[in-house]
């Protein structure tokens, strides 16, 4: 059994396009889609081509629907400031379904796959979607996190960076963006059967940051430029997620 799992596509089509024909030459048996694929420049057109794979697809809820649903309730989503209008602008571009486009989803699934056994996926942490920690938080500090979740193997995402890492004897992999990875630019995901693979995806990034220039997203200058052609370092990241780690 095959399973890819993507996370953290911040409706970013094009990078999800390139990540969505690898994934179909893996010859996959079933999708993940791990938490935060909205918000970002192309909300709709980004679930509508997960909707459309002819493999079994399961969605788990990250930060970001979290937040967008709360925008479409009503509700004043738990969210800096400055990410208000991106928010609202994904919520507007969801409408008329609104909350059913993530009706159902958990925030953890498990899947069992025989070369590695039960998997606990999750977009932060088993606890929460919220939760920040990184391939270098110290382990005492991650046991009560990981304390009870029944399963050998965790997947995760939200910091948008891959590593593989073991807290006592669970292994715990995060398996990267697809649409807005810190580090090298490109697409970031995981392959899970027979063995543990960090994929990253190359696509051809002036196009896509004209893509994303050519949508009416509030950010989306600031998207192309930071985001598709020239993310940022993996140590600048490291060093400011750093001061939000378990928090």
């Amino acid at each position: 059994m095959r399973v890819a799992a993507l996370y953290d596509i911040h409706g970013n089509l094009p990078a999800l396009e390139a990540v969505v024909a690898e994934v179909r030459e893996a010859d996959v048996d079933r999708v993940i889609v791990g938490g935060d694929v909205v918000p970002g420049p192309m909300p709709r057109e980004a679930l509508m081509l997960l909707r459309q794979l002819n493999v079994p697809v399961q969605f788990i809820l990250g930060n970001g629907e979290v937040a967008v649903i709360a925008e479409m309730a009503g509700s004043i989503p738990t969210v800096p400031e400055q990410y208000r209008g991106v928010i609202r602008w994904n919520a507007e571009q969801l409408a008329p379904e609104g909350a059913s486009w993530f009706g159902g989803w958990p925030k953890t699934l498990r899947v069992h796959i025989p070369e590695i056994g039960d998997v606990l996926f999750c977009h932060a942490t088993p606890r929460n979607e919220n939760e920040i920690f990184l391939r270098t938080t110290a382990e005492e500090r991650l046991r009560p996190v990981f304390a009870g979740v029944g399963a050998a193997f965790v997947v995760c995402g939200h910091t948008h960076m891959q590593f593989d890492r073991m807290v006592s004897s669970i292994r715990v992999v995060n398996a990267g963006s697809v649409g807005m990875p810190f580090g090298e630019a490109g697409a970031d995901w995981l392959l899970l059967g027979p063995d543990v693979e960090l994929h990253h995806t190359e696509y051809d990034l002036a196009d896509a940051a004209a893509r994303v220039r050519a949508t009416k997203y509030p950010q989306a200058a600031d998207f192309a430029e930071n985001n598709v052609l020239r993310p940022p370092s993996e140590v600048r990241m490291m060093e400011l997620l750093a001061r939000a780690e378990l928090k």
